[in-house]
């Protein structure tokens, strides 16, 4: 049975020069089926906002929607390491909020360990949160949280001042005591030249194949949503069209009276008790 993953494994599997796997998970079951196909990390991300409550982007979530999707995923026990993102405005007004926040994803939540967006400004609060015993994933480049600033869902670290910048960052963020770092969104050049700045594993989502890693919505790598995909997404699996074509027979049958058939009802057995039929 493959041992449970801690982030000494992420760094160990970074020093032997492993591929780390990563998806995302938000709730139960999906975390039962992610957990016993070998993945390595499972990150219950803000992107729930989108995939499973209907909102525009992340901003809307909330620190108890977080801790509740968090709890299910945990629930599972997965022997992925276990990552809970920190959703926007619970780490950025002080780093007491962002203490406090980060516990209770780990306390109420069950998560292993917390994400937040930003660069070397939040060192202070990734400072304070691995002190308080919380292991801290960065995340840097197209950062969805800060969506607005960005003026839409951009590439990022384009130039050589911005990739500089970005650099910076990432070294500022493992300083910082961060055993992880999310690229999102960067030109896969920068996303090599930070990989290979560092010690601490990077974990890419649209930044090309020379990160230590790689994360998907497992929705979008699914099949299951709405709108067009961005460009780094590959699909795996058409389950939303086979979602739909399973509803579309259940409906067509409830409205033809083919189902549920005898196979599906229960009888008596002569005692006026009912009983399944054998399967």
């Amino acid at each position: 049975m493959r041992a449970k993953a801690t982030t000494r494994t992420i760094l160990d599997m970074r020093a032997r020069g492993e591929r780390i796997v990563a998806l995302t998970a938000y709730d139960y079951l999906t975390a039962r089926i992610v957990g016993e196909t070998g993945v390595d990390l499972v990150l219950v991300g803000d992107s729930l906002g989108m995939v499973m409550l209907g909102y525009d982007n992340t901003l809307p979530v909330t620190m108890e929607e977080m801790i509740h999707h968090t709890k299910a995923v945990s629930r599972a026990r997965p022997r992925a390491l276990l990552v809970a993102d920190m959703p926007f405005m619970s780490y950025q007004a002080s780093v007491e909020d962002a203490v406090r926040n980060a516990g209770r994803l780990v306390k109420e939540g069950g998560a292993e360990s917390v994400k937040l967006e930003g660069g070397e400004r939040y060192v202070p609060v990734i400072e304070a949160i691995v002190h308080s015993s919380i292991p801290v994933v960065g995340h840097l480049g197209l950062t969805p949280q800060s969506l607005h600033q960005f003026g839409g869902y951009r590439v990022q670290g384009k130039d050589e001042k911005s990739a500089e910048r970005l650099l910076s960052d990432a070294a500022a963020l493992e300083r910082a005591g961060c055993f992880a770092i999310v690229l999102e969104g960067i030109p896969w050049r920068l996303a090599k030249r930070v990989t290979e700045a560092l010690k601490i594993p990077t974990i890419g989502i649209g930044a090309g194949p020379h990160c230590s890693g790689q994360i998907l919505v497992i929705h979008d790598m699914l099949g299951v949503h709405e709108g067009t995909l961005p460009r780094f997404v590959k699909t795996y699996g058409e389950i939303g069209l086979r979602m739909r074509e399973a509803i579309e027979a259940y409906a067509r049958e409830v409205r033809e009276g083919a189902f549920p058939g005898m196979e599906h009802s229960y009888d008596t057995n002569g005692d006026g008790k009912d009983r399944a039929p054998d399967r």
